[in-house]
């Protein structure tokens, strides 16, 4: 019986160790934190075995293959051990793929991902397709495909998923952009992170489709160097050579092999033009999935959005305050601050990932007449921004922050959280982050 090694055990890798045990292997999860209730009870019932709190690693370094959690970095001594052993090791997703014939949709990019994977899940779902959504939202794959198996999955992918996917094929691979992130990951080596990216389109043919926004010049760049076998379906703000969505004359406008779709732009219930962009990707998927114009109309037009990016929280005293939790980098915050259309107190700050903020300077001197710095170590953020912008204060907490941004807005202003970094120094993730933010508002 081949041994199968877990290292991880929040949702991909508690999925992947009953996927492991339904198929049969000796499986052992491994965990150097604490372990959530839920996910124990999960082990428990499909009786795998599991340690926290460290690695026994006699044990681990034993494994015929072992499935490591997204979070886990190469540098980790564990992890640098089973390579010097010359041990395989995957993702949750490319061992999932492995018991799955079904569609798989894959989203990545630096910026837009959750949004555009929501976005095309809910278009095919009320579509009435058969879809699970997986990966970085939703359940994890290889638990759904394990004990309640779809037809058709969509599936967000962040680059450290897709650094361990082999074999795993995207039958439509969308790529929204390329913007420096994670580069902590990467050596600070920004063609690491390209490759990872790149690596959605391995092993596609060319029944196969890759959406990819056209304007990015990283991405148009690297087309030219890998020239894809799928079929291409690059997308962009204004009709040039190729394109196959685009906006004109303030209509959206998509062309595929299965025929057009067209709608007003003004109907969809996203706004701004990054989520122009999403939406765009999001219809050339439904349109190449053969969905019915209509369907795919309805979708744009009642979306609801994702938590944590962009949501309105509350207007208090004439000060609307918005939760960006999830803006992690800095691309984030600038598309964020591109859609203000008032003057702006922004709460930024946390765990920096090798961060140029230079990327927001023109639109923070531009909107924002407040900063309040949230984290343990904001010298970086002191040493860029001091004598740029009026008001700077630095919060240790988010009641501080809230607090802060409170005394600093006047009627008019919006209270924007966007911090640009992790939120590990204060935080357990960026949702914990913003439901603190939500509840810090609603409590004024």
């Amino acid at each position: 019986m081949s041994k199968i090694v877990v290292l991880g055990a929040g949702e991909s890798g508690a999925g992947a160790a009953v996927l492991a045990k339904a198929k049969g292997f000796e499986v052992f999860v491994s965990d150097s934190g604490s372990i959530k209730p839920k996910y124990k009870e999960m082990l428990d019932a499909h009786g795998i075995e599991w340690e926290e709190g460290g690695h026994s690693e006699e044990r681990i370094l034993g494994a015929d293959e072992v499935v490591k959690s997204p979070g886990i970095p190469d540098k980790a001594p564990i992890v640098q051990q089973l390579k010097a052993k010359g041990i395989h090791i995957i993702s949750e997703i490319e061992f999932a793929g492995r018991y799955s014939k079904a569609c798989m949709i894959c989203i990545t990019g630096s910026n837009g991902k959750t949004t555009t994977t929501m976005l095309t899940y809910h278009i095919l779902k009320q579509a009435g397709v058969d879809v699970g959504l997986a990966g970085n939202v939703g359940n994890s794959l290889a638990l759904q495909v394990a004990e309640s198996p779809h037809a058709v999955y969509v599936i967000e992918l962040s680059s450290f998923q897709l650094d361990n996917m082999y074999d795993f094929k995207a039958d439509i691979a969308v790529l929204l952009n390329i913007t420096p992130d994670h580069l902590d990951r990467y050596n600070y080596e920004m063609q690491n992170y390209v490759d990872a990216k790149f690596r959605i389109i391995q092993n596609q043919t060319a029944d196969d489709a890759f959406i990819y926004w056209n304007d990015d010049p990283i991405i148009r760049r690297e087309v030219e160097r890998h020239q894809p076998k799928a079929t291409l379906y690059p997308f962009a703000e204004t009709h040039e050579e190729g394109v196959k969505a685009y906006v004109e004359n303030n209509q959206i406008i998509v062309k595929t092999s299965k025929g057009e779709f067209t709608m007003d732009e003004e109907l969809l219930a996203l706004t701004g033009t990054h989520n122009l962009y999403n939406s765009l990707a999001a219809s050339i998927t439904a349109k190449v999935m053969d969905i019915q114009n209509e369907k795919i109309r309805e979708s744009l037009m009642d979306f609801t959005g994702v938590e944590h990016r962009l949501e309105k929280v509350a207007r208090v005293r004439g000060v609307d305050y918005i939760n960006d939790s999830k803006a992690t980098n800095v691309n984030s915050c600038w598309y964020a601050l591109q859609s203000m259309k008032t003057p702006v107190i922004l709460i930024l700050g946390g765990t920096d990932k090798g961060n140029d903020y230079t990327e927001i300077e023109k639109l923070v001197l531009k909107k924002v007449h407040g900063l309040i710095f949230l984290g343990k170590d904001n010298t970086k953020l002191h040493t860029f921004f001091d004598g740029k912008v009026a008001q700077i204060a630095d919060a240790r907490s988010m009641k501080e922050a809230v607090g802060l941004a409170y005394d600093m807005a006047q009627k008019g202003d919006t209270v924007l959280l966007s911090p640009c970094c992790a939120s590990f120094d204060l935080f357990e993730n960026y949702e914990d982050r913003g439901r603190q933010f939500k509840d810090c508002v609603r409590a004024l």
